[in-house]
């Protein structure tokens, strides 16, 4: 059995399985075994939340990959693999968090079996999903093999994004704008920040349109007043009150597939500095975007930003901006480039990114941010059209 809904066309997956084995033939690797089940989804189409126990993909030169995990997420597997069921193995429960029997011996049996015992395996090692114990149970298990870090292997295969990936991307920005339409039109003082975030899980499931959503990697952030000083804070049950600010980082999801937005709402007449900061922070916006264009370095769109806002003397020293596209939890980035001045990266066209220049600042925060797309020729585009300003409601 073979999945019949795939999201994307086979050339597709042989689009990027193709340049992954190009990769692995630069790095010397004769095997690569993908734990990130972003990297597993956007190799083999699997999706399903599995990723609590180790499973993972084994990437072959010279046969279709495999899908390797859990007995119980196998039939998952079956169900959204491009491959034939002879490409899904499975492990037994005597394996799932036990202190005798670990699941990396079942996979070293299996690439024992391929013939790669004594070959030169590519291991994501830093990954929130491959543990400390998976590494070492595994170089126990083959001993005769070289474990290499293929740590980003095939998220470097992932920055620039086929036609079928942006469409899906445009899709998730249409849910973007909804769910932060409905965050403006709802906030009031005194509505519980519960209620809120009730509603924005709604919207992000409900979708837009014949688009429905899917989870985001990371749940609704909304820290109010001196909390919005804290960048990753999520919600709780006090009501929003008058006279303070809230920012929403916020995404869209189809498919698995992100298009953050972030934006700030002040519930009456907002601070003078908050005001000194905004003019700042969309001068700086504007001149990033203006920067993101093909042939230009990450750091050209950080040094755009940068320089606005020291004019208005805030220090951010922090990294603006990041890849983003197909993601599970805990995480919406692709953890390769990053918009900062140390990064000199070419852009190309067709790499997605979420431009995020977060002001944190001792006693308020301030977000608004877009998430682009490079084009072959000009500034970039942004995947969602809401005015790039700090919403003031009274």
């Amino acid at each position: 059995m073979t999945a019949q809904d795939l999201p994307f066309s086979r050339a597709e997956y042989a689009r990027r399985l193709e340049k992954t084995r190009a990769a692995m033939s630069a790095a010397g690797l004769d095997l690569l075994f993908v734990e990130d089940p972003s990297n597993m989804a956007w190799l083999t189409g699997y999706d399903g939340w599995s990723f609590y126990v180790h499973q993972g993909v084994l990437v072959f030169h010279d046969r279709d990959p495999l899908w390797w995990g859990r007995r119980m997420d196998s039939k998952g597997a079956l169900h959204t693999v491009w491959m034939e069921a002879e490409h899904v193995r499975a492990y037994a429960d005597k394996y799932v968090q036990s202190t005798e029997f670990h699941p990396m011996m079942d996979l070293a049996e299996i690439i024992r079996e391929a013939g790669h015992g004594r070959g030169r395996v590519g291991v994501e090692m830093e990954n929130y999903y491959f543990s400390a114990k998976a590494y070492i149970t595994l170089l126990a298990e083959l001993p005769e093999a070289e474990l290499v870090d293929a740590t980003a292997l095939v998220n470097w295969q992932r920055g620039v994004k086929s036609d079928e990936e942006i469409a899906f991307m445009r899709k998730a920005g249409g849910i973007a704008e909804r769910v932060m339409d409905g965050v403006i039109e709802r906030i009031e003082p005194g509505m519980r920040k519960n209620e809120l975030v009730a509603e924005i899980l709604r919207d992000q499931v409900l979708g837009n349109g014949e688009d429905w959503g899917d989870y985001p990697a990371i749940v609704p952030l909304v820290p109010s007043g001196p909390a919005a000083s804290a960048a990753h804070l999520t919600w709780n049950g006090d009501p929003f009150r008058s006279n303070e600010a809230t920012f929403f980082e916020l995404a869209g999801c189809y498919r698995r597939y992100h298009v953050p937005l972030c934006r700030t709402v002040s519930l009456g007449a907002p601070s003078d500095a908050l005001l000194h900061a905004e003019a700042a922070l969309v001068e700086g916006l504007e001149a990033g975007l203006d920067a993101a264009r093909a042939g230009n370095r990450a750091c050209d769109v950080a040094n755009a930003l940068a320089a606005p806002l020291e004019r208005a003397g805030i220090e951010r020293g922090a990294r603006c901006g990041y890849p983003i596209g197909v993601s599970y939890p805990p995480d919406w980035g692709e953890r390769t480039i990053s918009f900062r001045a140390e990064d000199e990266t070419l852009l190309e066209p067709g790499m997605s990114f979420h431009f995020m220049p977060g002001i944190w600042m001792e006693n308020w925060g301030l977000e608004i941010t877009e998430s682009i797309l490079i084009r072959p020729e000009g500034p970039a585009e942004c995947f969602c059209d809401r005015p790039r300003k700090l919403i003031v409601k009274p």
